[in-house]
Order: C-alpha cells, then structure tokens, then sequence
C-alpha cells in the first residue's frame, strides 16, 4: 500500500508500506479517505514540535485529522460499528496512570500518544486502530468528516470558557481552529467577534454567522473595538486561536474582571502580561490540549448538524500522491490556505 512518510526534517516521499494483518481484538482497519493538515503538522514536518509536545521523531506518517471507511472489525468491537461505515477518529491515546488522567482530565495526559504525531497517522491506504478511536459519522463528504478533530478542539475549548447564552464572546484567529470556536459557541447561544489579520477570513466568518468580525491592525486597536462591541465591562470570555504573543497579551487585556481568557492556539512565544492584570481582574486564564472522548463525540454531532457551513473551510484539496506537495504549498501560502485536507489515501 502506498503511504506518505516524513522520514526527516522537510522530507516526505510516498512509500510502498505492508497492509496491516486483520486487525486484532478490539481494532478495526480503516480505509483513510480524508486527513486535514493543521499548524501541529507544519511543526513536526519542519522539526519544530516541541519536546513538551512530544517532539519530532522520523520516520513517522502524519495525519491526525482523520476521516475513512472500516474495512475489517476483530473480536470485540462494540455495537454499531460495521464494515462500510464512515468514521471519524479521536487521535488521542492517554496513560490512564499520571495526574491528569487519575484527575478525570485524560486530554492533558502526561505520557499521551496521539495518532499521526507519536503513532502512524491517517496518510496511508490501510490503518489499523482501537475501536474506541472511531466515531460513527453521517456526513457525505469525507472532507468534511475529517473536520471533526478541529471541531473538537473547539469543543473542548467552549466547555473550558463555560460559554453561556447571551454571552458575547471574542475569537482572536479566525483559521480553522478560530472558526470553529465561533461555530460551537454560537450553537451554545453566544455572540462571537472574530479578529483576523486577512479581510478574507472575516468575510468568512461573516458568512458563517459571526455577528461581528474585525480586522487587526494593532493590539491597542483590537482590545478598544472589542471592548466597545462587548460593552462597557468587555466581554466575559475571549479566545486566542493564533498562538501569537501579542494576541494572547491583547486576549487578557480586552477580557471583563472576573471573566474567562482560554488559550489555544500554540507556539513557543514568549507573551508579555502584566501579572498585576490577572489580580486586578480576577481572571481565569485557561489553557486548551487535546479534548477527551465524551468531547469528541460531541464534536461529531457538530459536524453532523453543520456540515454545509464546516465545508467552506476546505479551501485545497490533493490526493495521497501528493502529500508532500499539499503541506509544502500550506506551509508556503498562509494568506491563501484555510484548511488543506489530503483524499483518497
């Protein structure tokens, strides 16, 4: 079968690679037929993965926004899952011994493994995976199916924010991750503003239901817009979606006292916050990892009431073949890519 295989820093090739055996007890063997390319991808494909995140280790096949077909099911697969059927797949794989998953919190496990990261991924014709990774998921475009992960991220970081009805709820990024958040706090009866350095990403925001959205210009700017849009005591939650320091500085600036500031966007910036703020205020200022199973299911019924909007955010599409090529051209064209899915693996 073929596969795309990182096997060094900047390296990618499609490979022959053995078919998985039939699959053991309790695993299932997918056909891949869409798998998303994210900012994650980009890091460990140029050797930039963090050594808290796990770190780059070649050889490895990528592709952990993932969506294909089961072809095969072993002894013990729970009831539901049939041979034929669309799923999506949770790519997370916790300890289950460290503090965070003694704690309830397995999405900030420790020693996680994540599929496509630390264990071959989506980009290859067979893969072979526990059935408690693969959600059912009725969407008729496997694309759009493979949006589940992002979606889950979103997911988990609007549960973070205890987002409520009537809130109004900022989104600095308005990628796919920001786009998401939007979406999932929209559902949740919120008011979103989305900030963006591309006029084209807020016009999609727009379209997507966004009741507001605003170009960045500079922080200053950013808190001042949104603090008029949110009122008088600024919004009780916003999000960073970037991982860009100045955003996460402005995110903290911008929030009401007593509100919520989530961080999910990622990267190694040093962001600077005045530490007084976050007593003045009284803030909570969450972090975002990995959602865990229960939010993932959630995630796949997002997608399932929202797959027409969620598939504008498929803006490139490339076969298996050229893999190498399509996270090249997203990492070399950020202004014109939202959301590079690979197909066909």
């Amino acid at each position: 079968m073929r596969a795309a295989v990182t096997e060094g820093v900047a390296t990618m090739t499609v490979l022959d690679r053995p078919e998985p055996g039939p699959p053991g007890p309790g695993e299932v063997v997918i056909r891949p037929e869409a798998v998303g390319i994210c900012g994650s991808d980009y890091h460990f494909f140029s050797g930039e993965m963090s050594d808290a995140a796990g770190g780059a280790r070649f050889p490895r096949i990528q592709g952990h926004e993932l969506a294909g077909e089961i072809t095969a099911l072993g002894d013990g697969c729970r009831a539901g899952l049939e041979i034929g059927q669309r799923v999506a797949v949770w790519p997370l794989h916790p300890c289950g011994q460290c503090y965070p998953c003694r704690a309830g919190r397995p999405n900030a496990c420790d020693r996680l493994t994540l599929t496509g990261v630390h264990l071959d991924g989506g980009l290859q014709e067979r893969l072979a995976i526990g059935q408690r990774q693969v959600f059912p998921i009725s969407v008729a475009d496997p694309t759009v199916a493979a949006l589940a992960e992002p979606v889950s991220i979103a997911v988990r970081a609007v549960n973070r924010a205890a987002v409520r009805p009537g809130e109004r709820a900022v989104v600095l990024g308005a990628g796919p991750i920001g786009q998401c958040i939007g979406l999932v706090a929209r559902e949740r009866g919120a008011e979103t503003l989305l900030v963006d350095l591309q006029e084209s990403r807020l016009a999609l925001s727009r379209e997507m239901g966004a009741q507001e959205a605003h170009l960045w210009r500079h922080a200053d700017d950013a808190v001042a817009f949104a603090r008029e849009w949110a009122g008088p005591d600024g919004p009780p939650v916003a999000f960073d979606a970037t991982g860009a320091a100045a955003a996460t500085a402005a995110m903290v600036e911008m929030v009401a006292s007593a509100g919520r500031a989530v961080q999910v966007g990622m990267s190694s910036e040093l962001a600077q916050v005045r530490v007084g703020i976050l007593t003045e205020k009284e803030l909570d200022l969450l972090g975002v990892s990995c959602c865990n199973r229960a939010e993932f299911a959630d995630a796949v019924a997002v997608v399932e009431r929202n797959a027409a909007q969620l598939a504008r955010l498929v803006s490139h599409e490339f076969g298996l073949g050229r893999a190498p090529e399509a996270i090249r051209f997203a990492i070399a064209n950020p202004a014109e890519v939202m959301k590079v899915v690979i197909s066909g693996a």
